[in-house]
């Protein structure tokens, strides 16, 4: 609870909807949609698609989306697979001919075909209630007038504007010059793409002109992308999955996310005592450990499901969950894992929903890099994501890059239950931060009684390299103390990643919002 004598924001209360993202204008949007008579899921449209226009080095068209949807009236969950898959030309053999011992991440072979679309054209059709045209009327009205850059906006702009290339500089930068805060972006040829979604469904985007501009720009890039590809592109209905913490039970979606790691790594965690201190240099470094070796586990087995060699159901077992925590040491850092997805900044959005009829939603939508492949075509402006950088190249491995596969993914969408009901969707902003993340906001949450608000707040750890980026939350003393365990320290410029939730109070028939400061986001009731 807050005192009210240090920075910081309040949660949000209300009664009759709840939406939180990552920037005011996404949160706004989808608060009217829910006033106009839409549901969360046309919401969390709106607010989604419209972040493309307010944070393009974040997400837009060319990219993925994953989400989970709690219906109203029911507490059974419907999970989205919306992440797209390689073009049928990619191959890992002729990619290892040509020297590369990892993938690529700003060529036409890092781009999967942009899968977005399709989950957004999916879910406002099975899910929604206004129909697509409502739900993408806001992004085009913005895309056309323009959105101011924000501060954290700006500041990613900046580090990443050298990603972009060819029309990407044309599209996302002025005078070749990344966009200050205050500077006013517009999109009018995502506006154009966006009114022929809204008149023709994904068709508009799959076939036709923009189709055209968009595998003309990734051939001319390397990329070996078809008109075949493109018109294949699907989303899919999967089942969630789950296991317990400490009462509670953690949702995330299957396989080819990583929600499966995060899963694992609670129940090793749940294998330890809590810690005393909640930001003390036992509690990082336990997690940190934990990390490790979770997200080792992840590098040898999550992939396409189609691939996978080991069930998702043994991954996060109890005997797997064992045989890992048996390995940490409490005094000594152990090594880091090898990350096959490389070290640059990476980030998404997030955003959250729940209506007054009780449906939730959890969604997240990502072009991976920032400014993604740093491609974009022609025409419209269509900036691509490098999700393909996320295969592996390794002979055999299961995340081998190939032609229709889906690469493992990072990012996830989350919900918790208690007693069998939903009281919490949430999601965690970060890029590979992300499975940490969520361990980090569930445990400040059921092990150490922290509202949503000063969960999110709360300062984070996470590894890069072959040290540890401590947020300025955490004093000398604990930097200090995790040196002394044998980790090496990063202090970085820029919070680690961002958060948004809501909690549902069903007892009181209220619903709490709370939204990262490390973004520029807000949380909006009605």
């Amino acid at each position: 609870m807050s005192q009210f004598q240090s920075p910081g924001r309040s949660a949000v209360y209300a009664q009759n909807g709840m939406a939180a993202t990552s920037h005011p204008l996404g949160a706004r949007v989808a608060v009217e949609m829910l006033e106009a008579g839409g549901n969360a899921v046309d919401a969390a449209l709106a607010g989604a698609v419209l972040l493309g226009i307010c944070e393009p080095q974040m997400t837009g068209l060319g990219g993925d989306l994953f989400a989970i949807v709690k219906p109203a009236g029911s507490e059974d969950l419907v999970g989205l697979n919306a992440s797209g898959r390689a073009p049928a030309g990619l191959d890992a053999a002729a990619l290892r001919a040509r020297g590369l011992s990892a993938m690529p991440d700003a060529t036409g072979d890092s781009v999967v075909v942009p899968g977005a679309v399709a989950g957004i054209a999916h879910l406002a059709e099975r899910h929604g209630r206004k129909g697509l045209d409502a739900v993408l009327a806001p992004a085009i009205r913005y895309a056309e007038q323009g959105v101011p850059v924000a501060p954290r906006v700006a500041l990613d702009w900046a580090e990443a504007a050298e990603r972009l290339q060819g029309a990407g500089r044309r599209h996302f930068l002025a005078g070749e010059r990344a966009l200050p805060v205050g500077a006013v972006f517009r999109a009018p040829g995502q506006a154009e793409v966006l009114r022929r979604i809204a008149a023709e469904g994904p068709r508009g985007f799959y076939e036709g002109e923009v189709a055209e501009d968009m595998i003309a720009a990734l051939r001319a890039a390397g990329g070996s992308h078809t008109a075949a590809d493109f018109a294949a592109c699907r989303a899919d209905e999967v089942t969630p999955v789950s296991a317990p913490y400490r009462g509670a039970e953690v949702v995330e979606l299957p396989p080819n996310s990583h929600g499966a790691t995060a899963l694992l790594m609670l129940r090793m965690l749940e294998r330890f005592g809590v810690e005393t201190h909640p930001f003390g240099a036992e509690r990082a470094h336990l997690e940190m450990e934990i990390a490790k070796l979770g997200y080792a586990a992840r590098n040898q087995m999550i992939s396409d499901p189609a691939t996978m060699t080991m069930s998702v159901e043994e991954f996060i077992a109890e005997a797997t969950a064992a045989d890992l925590a048996g390995r940490i040491s409490r005094e000594r850092a152990g090594p880091m894992p090898v990350d096959p997805l490389g070290s640059p900044h990476r980030d998404t959005i997030y955003i959250t929903v729940v209506d007054r009829d009780g449906m939730a939603v959890s969604l997240i939508y990502s072009i991976f890099a920032n400014f993604g492949s740093g491609i974009a075509s022609e025409r419209f402006g269509i900036l691509f994501n490098n999700r393909a950088a996320g295969f592996a190249l390794a002979e055999g491995h299961p995340n081998e890059a190939g032609g229709g596969k889906r690469p493992l993914h990072t990012i996830i969408p989350g919900m918790i239950r208690e007693g069998g009901r939903v009281t919490v969707p949430f999601g965690v902003m970060g890029g590979p931060y992300q499975a940490a993340g969520h361990v980090r906001f569930v445990s400040n949450l059921v092990d150490y009684g922290m509202d949503l608000q000063a969960a999110i707040d709360a300062p984070r750890v996470f590894f890069e390299g072959d040290a540890l980026k401590l947020e300025a939350g955490y004093g000398a003393d604990v930097a200090a103390a995790l040196e002394a365990k044998g980790h090496g320290i990063i202090r970085p410029q820029a919070g680690i990643g961002g958060a948004q939730a809501i909690r549902i109070d069903h007892a009181r028939g209220v619903l709490i919002g709370a939204s990262d400061p490390r973004k520029d986001g807000i949380a909006l009731g009605c």
